[in-house]
């Protein structure tokens, strides 16, 4: 069996050797300083570069590492779960590698936790070396989200928080192939709280979260946590349905009743286009949740693990 420990962290890596060594410095005295019980869990999420090697030499020197090795890039949702699904701690911290997020916080967060709650994630009061256009993406994304879903979902937030083990344990049981765990936890619906904190800017290399990742992240939490698109779809058609029934009576009374000469190649074109439009906007989206429902109904494991200084044993919580 795993032993038990105090706290355990989750740390999702992508080629992050430039800000490896600094990270796992600034953790060890972090959580050193909280408790003697603890352990740091990298994932290696198909890195490319030396990360790998360096979290080998860390962990053969440093019994509170522990790390997995996916056998490709899963995705940094799915890298999270599958840390989380090593974890022994009564607590656990999520935490991205880039150091954007500082170790140091995460003092606070365990002060906070320990007066009662659930979870408590890390709020970003302002978002250092980062474009104009990523952060109004990332505000707007996040306060549509909250208006077309059904579950509260903290805005200017990542997933940079402390969970105690209910949160985590739920969390686990949750087995569907699109995460998002941010709302996942907010589903929950425990008792939660937040702590402000001013988020740092990289320290080496550069960002893997595209524009294009982001664009799949966001529709991962909107189709996982909202069925507006659906209905947007069908109120759409049945408002273009309206209008095109009103556009046919117009041309008969104009033809049969007036006796006008229907011409107009343009207003045929435009309006056919129009209606393909409509049609293939709403296939599309009906698509994205059928896409995701089989997906489900393949039921493959969510991940594979290539490497690991992990004992394969269920943790005694």
């Amino acid at each position: 069996m795993n032993k038990v420990v105090d706290i355990s962290v989750v740390v999702p890596l992508l080629n992050e050797e430039k800000n490896l060594p600094e990270l796992l410095e600034r953790l060890n005295i972090v959580l050193g300083s909280i408790s003697s019980s603890y352990e740091i869990i990298l994932v290696n999420d198909g890195s490319s570069d030396g990360s790998l090697a360096i979290i080998e030499k860390e962990a053969n020197r440093n019994g509170h590492l522990k790390y997995i090795s996916l056998s490709r890039n899963f995705g940094h949702q799915i890298a999270i779960f599958a840390g989380l699904e090593k974890t022994c701690g009564k607590l656990v911290v999520l935490i991205d590698g880039d150091l954007q997020d500082p170790p140091e916080t995460i003092r606070d967060l365990h002060t906070k936790i320990i007066e009662g709650y659930n979870v408590v994630y890390a709020r970003r009061a302002s978002r250092k070396g980062e474009g104009v256009m990523k952060k109004a993406t990332a505000k707007l994304f996040y306060r549509i989200l909250n208006r077309i879903t059904y579950v509260h979902i903290p805005v200017d937030v990542g997933d940079f928080r402390i969970m105690d083990r209910k949160v985590v344990n739920e969390v686990l049981k949750m087995k569907e192939p699109n995460k998002f765990l941010r709302g996942q936890i907010a589903w929950l619906g425990l008792k939660e709280s937040y702590l402000e904190f001013e988020r740092d800017k990289r320290k080496g290399g550069s960002t893997h979260f595209s524009y294009r990742k982001m664009f799949h992240f966001a529709i991962d939490g909107i189709t996982g946590f909202s069925t507006f698109p659906l209905k947007f779809a069908s109120i759409l058609g049945i408002f273009v349905s309206l209008f095109a029934f009103l556009f046919i009576i117009y041309i008969l009374i104009d033809k049969l009743v007036l006796h006008h000469t229907i011409s107009g190649w343009s207003s045929i074109m435009v309006t056919i286009l129009f209606l393909g439009g409509v049609q293939l906007l709403s296939i599309g989206i009906i698509g994205e949740y059928m896409s995701r429902i089989n997906d489900s109904v393949r039921s493959r494991q969510l991940y594979v693990i290539e490497k690991t200084n992990i004992e394969e044993s269920e943790p005694d919580n």
